[in-house]
């Protein structure tokens, strides 16, 4: 546990027992007592739920990915609504896109491409505006990557994939994704297990679009990768910072979110913006076509958007976060938390980046390329 988490477990409890003595301050005044407060096996307050949503649902089918939203946030969703939260996790845009072919969620969480693949195959549902009062907590600036996207999700966190390495260990540090293949790094680096990002950073090296189709160019970036084999040591998409941390490996190819987790960790933890530009990624909260109780998903969209809910992301999984009620609140009841996020260009990262960035993007059938190559790089 890093110090910001055992910072704030501390002061959840705290909360615990001012919320204690302050409902029974209350108890002689039953007239005035519209919310009881729930607290979690963490000793999290919860919230009251503002908008309360109304929905006859008894149980969430939630599907999203790997070590990504607080478990506290959940626990307090079944809490506040008396309802059954079910949870299943993903470590792919892939893993999520075949399993929605297969069970039926109530909502899903996709990323940047995959957001595209699915609203063109018409597997989400057009949201309703008018049952999304707290859509307007996000920052515009932020929340306009998602462009038309937005009439069938609702932003939930964002950032850039880059390169970290540990710095007490790597003397000739990396500043671009070229110098990944040097030959001193052989069976150092972990990478996210994603084929649009690590065949999308070959390109770039080459002097390609993040997003070719070009089955040419597609072949060199392949011949790439088998070239950079060697110097990649595991794929993991679960948790790539644990590698990291364990001095299993001393490079990364990974999620800015994780970076700062590991930074947090390990001070020596440094990440990278590579010369070619970062990989960009934006994920959203979804309702499928198919799901069975889609009236629940707005509740839950609205409650995830509370600042008092969406702040706890700063700490357990701090990517870029668009949510200006969340950093609000994070600045007026936890300043430590704001501060740290707001002084790292890793998790509060200048616009300058996103602009230099690459946002990979729905190919079409094209993506069985991308497969193909995948599936004989990781052989």
């Amino acid at each position: 546990m890093n110090i910001l988490h055992k910072i704030h477990h501390l002061g959840r409890l705290v909360l615990v027992a001012f919320m204690l003595f302050s409902v029974a301050g209350c108890a002689a005044k039953p007239e005035e007592e519209k919310y009881v407060a729930k607290i979690t096996a963490s000793g999290f307050v919860c919230p009251e739920p503002n908008p309360h949503v109304e929905f006859e649902s008894k149980e969430i089918k939630i599907f999203t990915w790997t070590e990504y939203l607080p478990v506290d946030i959940f626990d307090c969703f079944g809490l506040v609504y008396g309802v059954d939260v079910n949870v299943d996790y993903f470590s792919s845009n892939e893993e999520l896109y075949s399993k929605m072919s297969s069970d039926s969620f109530d909502v899903v969480h996709p990323s940047d491409y995959m957001i595209g693949v699915l609203i063109r195959e018409k597997l989400l549902q057009k949201l309703d505006q008018g049952k999304l009062p707290n859509i307007k907590n996000m920052d515009a600036s932020l929340a306009g990557i998602y462009g038309d996207a937005l009439n069938y999700l609702v932003p939930y966190q964002m950032g850039t994939q880059a390169i970290v390495y540990n710095s007490e260990t790597v003397t000739n540090p990396p500043t671009s994704w070229a110098d990944l293949w040097r030959p001193e790094y052989k069976d150092r680096i972990v990478a996210v297990d994603d084929n649009r990002v690590i065949i999308g950073m070959a390109l770039l090296t080459l002097g390609y679009d993040v997003n070719s189709t070009d089955p040419v160019q597609l072949a060199e970036a392949k011949q790439k990768l088998i070239e950079l084999k060697p110097n990649i040591r595991l794929f993991d998409s679960d948790s790539p910072k644990t590698p990291l941390l364990a001095g299993d490996v001393d490079l990364g190819i990974v999620w800015n979110g994780e970076a700062f987790l590991a930074q947090q960790e390990n001070p020596a933890i440094k990440y990278v913006f590579p010369k070619e530009g970062s990989i960009i990624f934006y994920d959203g909260m979804g309702i499928p076509v198919n799901a069975l109780h889609p009236d629940v998903g707005y509740a839950w969209f609205n409650y995830l958007m509370q600042g008092d809910v969406a702040w706890l992301t700063l700490v357990d999984y701090p990517y870029t976060n668009p949510n200006r009620a969340a950093l609000a609140f994070a600045k007026s009841d936890h300043a430590d938390v704001y501060k740290a996020y707001m002084a790292s260009p890793i998790t509060n990262t200048p616009l300058e980046f996103f602009a230099n960035g690459h946002e990979v993007k729905d190919l079409g059938d094209a993506l069985l390329l991308y497969d193909a190559i995948w599936t004989e790089i990781k052989k």
